[in-house]
């Protein structure tokens, strides 16, 4: 598994461009809608939150295409299959890949989103900690949705289709935990309710997503 981790990053690293592109994303689609609302301080403070997570969910569907496939076009995927290594364990490796060259650049990037925002100091560590538990679970999320459509004619535009209403709950409750924070409440329910998500999406994305890439070689 580690073995196949390093070669996902190694290949990423090969390709920068991709990555750079999802953060330049994030950043410039963030920073456009301060010209559509005004730039009246306190809007912006109180909408940030949301603004961080629903351009940090965007940004992360422009990556989903291509999680399985290069590996599926090369004929990676059908060797992969027939490896000793379980198809779940493939697929963990790879969401694992996908998160720490597209979630975690959006998570290092998200306090810039907020400094643009004039979101307050105390909402920084919750916005952080929010993003740490949910981005992993847009990963997994995405894994299915980019299985599913793995060698549609239109996988493109079929993955965002698949993959959006279930991203709902963990916008809601990223949103909920910085707001929490600001006004004073507790954001620990939403934080557990967003690692609950992290918990269960964790094996059930590894067992859809394989029974879907075993459709797709065979």
């Amino acid at each position: 598994m580690s073995a196949l981790v390093a070669r996902d990053l190694r290949l990423a690293l090969r390709q920068r461009g991709d990555a750079l592109t999802v953060v330049l994303f994030f950043v410039l689609t963030a920073a456009l809608f301060p010209f559509g609302l005004g730039p009246e301080p306190n809007l912006l403070a109180r909408i940030a939150p949301g603004i961080v997570w629903v351009t940090a969910l965007l940004a992360v569907l422009l990556s989903l295409e291509r999680l399985f496939l290069a590996d599926y076009e090369d004929g990676s995927l059908e060797l992969l299959a027939q490896a000793p290594l379980p198809l779940e364990v493939v697929v963990l490796a790879k969401v694992l890949a996908h998160w720490l060259t597209t979630g975690l650049p959006l998570l290092a990037a998200a306090p810039l989103i907020g400094v643009l925002y004039g979101l307050p100091a105390e909402g920084y560590g919750v916005l952080l900690a929010a993003m740490a538990l949910g981005t992993p679970s847009l990963s997994l999320i995405g894994a299915i949705g980019a299985a599913v459509a793995l060698g549609a004619r239109r996988g493109g535009v079929l993955v965002p289709l698949l993959v959006l209403p279930l991203y709902v709950p963990v916008l809601i409750f990223g949103v909920s935990a910085v707001d929490a924070q600001l006004q004073g409440l507790s954001p620990e329910p939403h934080l557990l309710l967003l690692g609950a998500i992290l918990a269960g999406t964790l094996p059930l994305a590894a067992f859809a997503a394989a029974a879907a890439l075993r459709q797709s070689v065979e």
